[in-house]
């Protein structure tokens, strides 16, 4: 039924039809600035152009918001720096996924997986989408609001144009995200720039008093930290296509190095740049911070913000599905997921089924759901499995003393790295007990899935017939083969 090796009904025309193809795999494309622009066009989302406040609000003063911002790059750091570290001793695809199934066995991670593929990423990349539709439509109908239903069609666009991208070409994604990366580092020079150089004329009367003691609420610094870490999450994603990377023992760790350092001087300058213009309490009247400096320093020039802002949600939103696709694709091989996602496209090399797998679930979720509680009940769970997987690079250190580790970490940065995950995951539970008991119940249900779909090897027949007959039409249609290796 599907033509590998030999194609003598070659479709296109060419006149090599009948030579033998070539392999049927996912290429090696993946180079140092392809990776540096994965990781940091995926970090630089919305948030630092929409709403720094949750970090400022909850800091209680300038000084100790700018604190916040650098410490939490720096345990970023740690996490990245440990991902590193498993990224170049584990070799496989796949993230977080495949850590926690190498260190702590299938059932672990298929919860994981099954949280992952029924509600944390539609709904991350939904909420991502949606600040597109959002932003790409404001200049149109400014001043007045974007009505709801256009922000939908323009975000479904917006998510088909990704899907489509990533299902066609992985050279073509990546050099879009290279581009995307790019328009991300000037939008926030636009910001950086004209805000050093108030400062350099004497705008500093933000920053007088910028450590009040009387104003630092240190029970809203947890939560400040929780902002803080959610600004820079994303530093994982190039542990997710790590089969397909150049040189993954020197590239994974230089990239993830570069990545960090880049996005946290970019985040506390942005930060600095903003308290030139604006005081701390219009910072935290603005709907759209970065609209406000704009429009207070550049005038008509303004109009321009909204769109660097929807390109850079695009830029998160082709990254995280290049990345997650990937998880996808490794847990079919895994055997933990049905076997067509960890097909390959016979021509165009990509894993189209694994990258075409979110969309129904994403528009689903983006046209019924609720995404913002979704969020509420899934952000810790994904705090949770870092800090699982990271754990499990510990674990994996005295169980596993011999496995060759290129690059390695001090001990104490996983510690310290493990032990912020799970201290906010503690304080969701604690500041919001409701929601994330409902997070964890519904990861729960991920239990009796693994018993139903994997551990009981005697399937009915009927279902096995099924599943085969499912598999091969989709095989068909797709035109996607199993990868060889």
């Amino acid at each position: 039924l599907i033509r590998t090796q030999k194609d003598p009904l070659n479709s296109n025309g060419d006149p090599h039809a009948g030579a033998p193809e070539e392999r049927v795999e996912l290429r090696k494309k993946v180079t140092l600035l392809r990776g540096i622009s994965i990781i940091i066009g995926t970090i630089i989302g919305a948030g630092i152009f929409i709403s720094p406040k949750g970090i400022l609000k909850n800091s209680g003063s300038v000084g100790m918001s700018l604190v916040v911002w650098i410490a939490c790059g720096i345990l970023s750091l740690f996490g990245a720096l440990s991902y590193a570290e498993l990224g170049t001793c584990i070799k496989k695809s796949g993230g977080h996924y495949t850590y926690i199934l190498e260190a702590f066995g299938p059932q672990v991670a298929f919860v994981r997986l099954w949280v992952d593929m029924i509600a944390i990423r539609p709904a991350g990349l939904a909420v991502i989408a949606l600040a597109f539709g959002r932003y790409i439509l404001e200049p149109i109908f400014m001043p007045c609001g974007v009505p709801e239903i256009a922000i939908k069609l323009a975000t479904t666009i917006g998510i088909t144009m990704v899907m489509y991208l990533n299902s066609m070409s992985v050279s073509w994604t990546a050099r879009i995200q290279i581009f995307l990366t790019f328009s991300k580092l000037l939008a926030m020079a636009i910001i950086i720039v004209p805000g050093l150089y108030q400062l350099f004329k004497g705008e500093t009367k933000n920053f007088e008093n910028a450590f009040e003691v009387n104003t630092i609420d240190l029970t809203g610094l947890p939560l400040a930290f929780y902002s803080g870490m959610y600004a820079y999450a994303g530093w994982f994603y190039l542990n997710f296509v790590t089969e397909e990377v150049e040189n993954p023992e020197r590239t994974v760790p230089l990239a993830i190095c570069i990545s960090m350092v880049i996005v946290m001087i970019c985040y506390t300058l942005t930060n600095v740049a903003y308290y030139t213009v604006m005081s701390a309490e219009e910072l935290l009247a603005s709907n759209a911070v970065a609209v406000t400096f704009a429009e207070k320093l550049m005038g008509n020039f303004s109009f321009a913000v909204p769109v660097f802002v929807a390109l850079s949600c695009f830029g998160s939103m082709n990254g995280c599905l290049f990345a997650i696709s990937r998880m996808f694709y490794v847990a079919s091989r895994e055997g933990q997921l049905p076997e067509v996602l960890s097909m390959i496209h016979i021509r165009r090399h990509t894993p189209l089924p694994a990258v075409i797998v979110l969309y129904p679930i994403t528009l689903l979720i983006l046209f019924l759901g609720d995404i913002y509680s979704l969020l509420n009940f899934m952000s810790f769970l994904r705090w949770l499995f870092i800090g699982v997987a990271v754990v499990g690079l510990i674990y994996l250190r005295y169980t596993r003393p011999d496995m060759p580790r290129p690059f390695k970490v001090p001990i104490f940065i996983p510690a310290v790295f493990s032990f912020t995950c799970f201290f906010m995951v503690f304080l969701s539970l604690y500041s919001d007990p409701i929601n994330t008991g409902i997070g964890f119940a519904i990861s729960l249900t991920g239990i009796p899935a693994y018993f139903i779909f994997i551990h009981f090897e005697r399937k009915p027949k009927w279902f096995q017939k099924l599943s085969d007959s499912v598999n091969r039409s989709l095989q068909i249609i797709l035109e996607v083969v199993p990868a060889e290796h």
